[in-house]
């Protein structure tokens, strides 16, 4: 299955609050947004891909528990970020103290901010040059730090503010940096296996 783009910009545009009732009134449907206004459905995951995320996105619920510096998103979440397009990232983690600066009302609904970090993997149906264009579309609106797991070629792309996009191939582990501090994703995890999380001593 592929994504559909829907173009109502000839008969109108949506609000915000539109759109997020779009979104509320058809639950089992994923909508994203570009920047452009275009509405993009997106197809569900397979079994592979959805077991794969479920166990990345509980390693940094783990890693996140244990730290706690800040809050940990589902690929159900969707950010309005300041270019106005609407994205849910597979797994995204943003500072306690950005998210604290919400009021709740923006924390009910779409949360206009840009996570601090965001996590895309990728599934048979997804383009990769689409992808790609997500991230650096991320890395541009505020993210510090992004990876694009691309299990089919076992590589790893590596986003970061004002750097190229760092390219790894099946690599052995992956730090979360100076963005997500302590945090080690070991390549078996990249495929959906195991992950090593340092432990916080008493």
């Amino acid at each position: 299955m592929t994504a559909y783009r829907l173009d109502f910009s000839p008969v109108c545009q949506l609000t915000d609050e539109q759109f997020y009732q779009l979104c509320r009134k058809n639950p089992d449907i994923k909508f994203e947004r570009n920047a452009q206004g275009e509405i993009i459905i997106m197809p569900p995951t397979g079994g592979e891909t959805g077991k794969r995320n479920a166990k990345l996105i509980s390693r940094f619920v783990v890693w996140n528990e244990q730290n706690q510096l800040g809050e940990v998103f589902d690929s159900s979440t969707c950010f309005k970020l300041p270019n106005w397009a609407d994205r849910s990232p597979d797994v995204s983690w943003i500072k306690q103290e950005r998210w604290d600066a919400l009021t709740p009302g923006e924390k009910e609904k779409f949360p206009p901010i840009a996570p601090d970090f965001v996590l895309e993997l990728m599934s048979p149906s997804d383009r990769l040059s689409e992808t790609q264009e997500k991230m650096q579309e991320y890395i541009e609106q505020g993210v510090k730090l992004g990876w694009l797991i691309n299990r089919k070629n076992r590589q790893v792309e590596i986003y970061r503010p004002g750097q190229d996009v760092e390219v790894l191939d099946s690599p052995t582990t992956l730090s979360g940096e100076d963005v997500l501090p302590n945090f080690v994703l070991e390549r078996a995890d990249c495929l959906g296996l195991t992950a090593r999380i340092p432990l916080r001593c008493c």
